[in-house]
């Protein structure tokens, strides 16, 4: 508990424009981070070539880029992460997609988003976003929560607390979001 409010404590002095204290924060977040591009990089094709030191990295720089950013939380960190993540994972397989020009989609596993019993189901990456973004403008909450809980790998518990929902709000938006995805890519 200690090193999560200290967590909190950095990220808004970094937010308050503290540069150390981003240079501080990042030993105490790595080893959440690469958690968090491992578990990214598990759901998608065995062979990918971005490496999840390299996601880190990518995140990693496109977060300090940011600017005027104020973190709530551990968890809305770890969300923000997620989102970046996601970003240059879809960016990397549109890349790849537009230099093979129409060769293999790259894909992630589906097996934690089923509402059927279908394990193993795999699902083009770039189908996925294209389904999420149009989940976003149906519902953004439902979409963050998918960023939050199957990109990220947040609890129920921690989803709620980023979003400042409950718990139960959380699995019942869940289970739609689910269940409205399945359908989008089962089409």
């Amino acid at each position: 508990m200690k090193r999560t409010h200290e967590i909190t404590r950095m990220l808004d002095k970094w937010s308050n424009g503290d540069e150390q204290a981003l240079e501080d924060l990042m030993p105490l977040v790595y080893g959440e981070l690469r958690k968090q591009a491992a578990r990214f990089l598990r759901k998608e094709r065995p062979n990918h070539t971005l490496q999840t030191t390299a996601l880190i990295n990518e995140a990693y720089l496109k977060l300090i880029d940011q600017r005027k950013l104020h973190f709530d939380s551990r968890a809305h960190f770890f969300a923000l992460s997620a989102r970046l993540m996601r970003r240059i994972l879809v960016d990397h397989a549109r890349k790849k997609n537009r230099e093979k020009r129409g060769g293999n989609a790259e894909t992630v596993a589906f097996d934690e988003m089923t509402v059927a019993d279908q394990n193993g189901m795999s699902v083009d990456l770039l189908a996925l976003d294209e389904a999420l973004s149009r989940l976003e403008k149906h519902d953004e909450r439902l979409a963050r929560i998918v960023e939050l809980k199957y990109f990220s790998g947040l609890s129920l518990v921690e989803t709620a607390e980023a979003l400042k929902i409950s718990r139960t709000t959380v699995a019942t938006d869940w289970a739609i979001a689910k269940a409205w995805l399945f359908r989008e890519l089962t089409k």
